[in-house]
């Protein structure tokens, strides 16, 4: 059995692909890469082809987590039935996701914020605008450890 992990932010060169080297990150440490594979997408087209936000690089290049050969894409019709689940990095985005891929999507989205319900926060903030990569990567990294969680405990189960 495999699971399917599609982030989503709304340019796909900051919070998404950093989540998505994040939790690819710790997907590798716990050897499950034949078993769980990550994307990361965006619901604007701005920025396809693009690498990461230069912020988004410079801080995974501190904690040492490879990004290579990720670029920018927008999301796809098609992605409601390649992932098992789709995380959305805020409200906006959560709504926009559901509009694109419509009631046949399959896969269960949800806002990456819901997996961390003390922060008392909805929605990942844009560093895009902000420029605190720092407080998205405490975040992202809080989330996918407890994501990472929730995917071995679906792994058990099938």
């Amino acid at each position: 059995m495999s699971y399917s992990v599609l982030f989503v932010c709304l340019g796909n060169i900051c919070r998404s692909p950093m989540a998505e080297a994040v939790f690819r990150d710790l997907i590798r440490r716990e050897g499950l890469e034949d078993r769980v594979t990550v994307d990361s997408a965006g619901t604007g087209d701005w920025h396809i082809g693009h690498p990461p936000h230069e912020g988004t690089r410079l801080l995974l290049d501190r904690y040492d987590i490879a990004y290579g050969g990720m670029t920018a894409r927008k999301l796809a019709a098609e992605d409601g039935g390649r992932f098992d689940l789709i995380v959305a990095m805020d409200t906006r985005n959560e709504r926009d996701i559901r509009e694109m891929l419509g009631a046949s999507s399959q896969a269960r989205v949800i806002r990456f914020l819901s997996l961390l319900p003390e922060k008392g926060m909805d929605d990942v903030p844009d560093p895009y605008y902000s420029g605190n990569f720092d407080e998205v990567y405490e975040l992202v990294k809080e989330g996918c450890i407890r994501l990472l969680g929730r995917v071995k405990e679906e792994l058990k189960h099938e």
